[in-house]
């Protein structure tokens, strides 16, 4: 019983944009070499793209009413970027001259061994002398700590009334604050990776211009390796400064790069 408020919620329009986003940027990224790995291609592109992937799941599951299934994929969302910030934290804090690889992350990539466990990850970026401005802003709330238990309230049916949104023929007069409540945890945990990511690689932020002018032999505009790529700078804009001002701020005054 899904009806016209719930069919045109604004988390379905959300998601489309998180999505445009990670399909951008696993693109834009693609030619960024992942130093300490024998990858050829940057590890990144395609976690950016499985995330993405992943979205486009949580939107098709939501259309179809099953709000208890999304859960289960948001909290695959927070386990992706998780493992996203953890590869490259790992590598920044541990690439050196004498290694040719980072062990624990290369032997991952070749499929010699496992990651560590979410909570041994989660507690390495939290713990992180890279990332300690960031994590103190973070810790004002307990904000993700509660995504992550809605996320396994969901998982684990820790209610009956979760069995009863995951049918969309049972009428729940709940069902939109559930949308709204999946609306606002999608957003923080986009808000988080996107801070996370490029507050340890804020390269990502280029835009194409300066490459573009090298690839056809033209002379790069003075200072444009500093440009912000267009659909990064909106994002920013809309999502990060509205929602998180504290945060963006902190990005802002760690970079070189011209984020405005």
């Amino acid at each position: 019983m899904l009806n016209k408020k719930y069919k045109e919620h604004k988390v379905f329009e959300e998601i489309d944009e998180y999505e445009g986003f990670y399909e951008s940027l696993s693109y834009s990224i693609m030619n960024w070499t992942t130093a300490g790995t024998q990858s050829i291609i940057n590890v990144d592109t395609y976690l950016l793209s499985s995330i993405k992937g992943t979205l486009n799941s949580i939107k098709m599951i939501l259309k179809n009413g099953q709000i208890n299934d999304s859960y289960a994929l948001l909290r695959k969302y927070y386990d992706s970027i998780a493992i996203n910030i953890y590869i490259n934290l790992y590598l920044i804090e541990n690439n050196n001259l004498e290694k040719l690889f980072v062990e624990k992350i290369n032997n991952w990539i070749i499929e010699k061994n496992q990651l560590p466990p979410f909570s041994e990850m989660l507690n390495y970026i939290k713990n992180s002398s890279e990332l300690k401005e960031i994590n103190l802003l973070l810790k004002k709330n307990n904000l993700y700590g509660k995504i992550r238990d809605r996320c396994n309230d969901h998982l684990h049916y820790n209610s009956y009334k979760l069995f009863l949104i995951n049918d969309e023929k049972i009428y729940s007069k709940e069902r939109i604050k559930y949308l709204d409540q999946i609306s606002n945890d999608l957003r923080n945990l986009f808000i988080l990776h996107f801070i996370y990511l490029f507050y340890l690689k804020d390269k990502y932020m280029m835009s194409s211009d300066y490459i573009d002018r090298l690839e056809v032999g033209l002379t790069p505009v003075e200072d444009s390796q500093y440009w912000v790529a267009p659909f990064i700078q909106k994002i920013f804009d809309k999502i990060i400064k509205t929602n998180r001002n504290d945060l963006a701020k902190e990005l802002k005054s760690s970079t070189y790069m011209d984020l405005k």
